[in-house]
Parts: C-alpha cells; sequence; structure tokens
C-alpha cells in the first residue's frame, strides 16, 4: 500500500484498514463476550489454542478479552472478527507485546468452530498483519503453533508466514510432550494480497 498522498487517499486508507475479503475487524462489543467465553471454555479448543485443558472462573476469560481489546497502547490491538457477507460475529484477533527498537510483536487468533474451516482465520490474519504492519509500524509479527496442528498452520501460511523453527517437546499435552512450531511474516517480505 502506498503511503496517502491526499485527503482522499487517506480516508480510503482509513475505510479499508480493518476490512478484508470475507472479514471485518472491528471493536469489541459486550454481545461477543458471552460467545468469546464459551468458545474458550471448551476443552476441545482449549487443546489446541491454550494447551492445557482448565476450566477457570466464571468472568475471567470475559476480562482477559476487555484488556485485550482495549486498544489504548501502542505495543497492541485486539479486534473482533466479524464476518462480512453475514455480519455476524466469527473470533477474535489480536498482536501483543511490541517494543521499541524491535518493533516486533505476537499475534493471536480464536474462532467459533462454526466459523473454522471457511477461511475467515486466513482472512483475518492477513487483515491484523497489514494492521501491524501500517498502523502499528512494526517489523515483524510472530506466532507459535502446535506443529500437528496442520489446519492452522496452513492457515498462517496463506497469510504470510513462514516457519522459521521449530520447538522441540517444548508443550506437554495429553501426558506427553510435542512439538512446537515457530512463525513470523516480516515487512519487508510481506505483500498484502
Amino acid at each position: 500500500m502506498d503511503v496517502p498522498r491526499d485527503a482522499a487517499a487517506a480516508q480510503q486508507y482509513g475505510r479499508s484498514i480493518l476490512e478484508g475479503e470475507r472479514v471485518r475487524l472491528r471493536p469489541l462489543a459486550e454481545s461477543d463476550l458471552p460467545h468469546l467465553e464459551r468458545w474458550w471454555a471448551d476443552p476441545e479448543w482449549q487443546a489446541l489454542q491454550q494447551i492445557v485443558v482448565r476450566p477457570r472462573p466464571e468472568g475471567t476469560t470475559i476480562d482477559m478479552f476487555r484488556r485485550w481489546s482495549v486498544n489504548d497502547s501502542p505495543s497492541g490491538a485486539g479486534f473482533s472478527v466479524e464476518e462480512r457477507e453475514t455480519g455476524g460475529f466469527a473470533g477474535h484477533v489480536t498482536v501483543w507485546g511490541a517494543t521499541l527498537p524491535e518493533r516486533a510483536a505476537t499475534l493471536a487468533i480464536v474462532l467459533g468452530p462454526d466459523f473454522v474451516g471457511r477461511g475467515l482465520g486466513t482472512d483475518a490474519v492477513r487483515v491484523m498483519v497489514r494492521y501491524g504492519f501500517l498502523v502499528m509500524g512494526l517489523n515483524r509479527i510472530e506466532l507459535r503453533v502446535l506443529a500437528m496442528n496442520d489446519r492452522a498452520r496452513r492457515a498462517y501460511a496463506k497469510a504470510g508466514f513462514v516457519e522459521e523453527g521449530v520447538r522441540r517437546e517444548a508443550v506437554f499435552l495429553g501426558g506427553g510432550f510435542g512439538d512446537e512450531v515457530v512463525m513470523s511474516v516480516l515487512r519487508a517480505e510481506w505483500t498484502d494480497a
């Protein structure tokens, strides 16, 4: 994306920065929180996203997503993911931990089970990466994913992430140790496609 050279171009940039082909990133709404709490507490999805299956008291997840979505610091940003076609709430995406001089941050996404496998996650990650590079001024966005989570690894690769390495037996899951893959995308190699 080129630097806006006039007011009309700046306004177009503002309109489009949080829009993808399939999703729109928007502020967290109170009505999103019960869904996020339910999805975050689902043991089937906890095993993939949080590694540890651990029930939490009601409300703790709500507080966490609120903190991630305050958007009052240059070190991170969090948004709800909305499906453009239906306007339905599909999940949440965040980057956090950005510091100077590194300009590196970590990305995480959670989608509701009914929204997985439809390309919404890949699109949301693409939009958040664009936001990280063009709005937050990041140079690097990274994430960690279970090595056995092929679906997530493919989605991140489609969004431009490259596998950097494997943290061998870094995750304890199901009574044994598994590998975790570190993936990243750099500003210099990123294309807004």
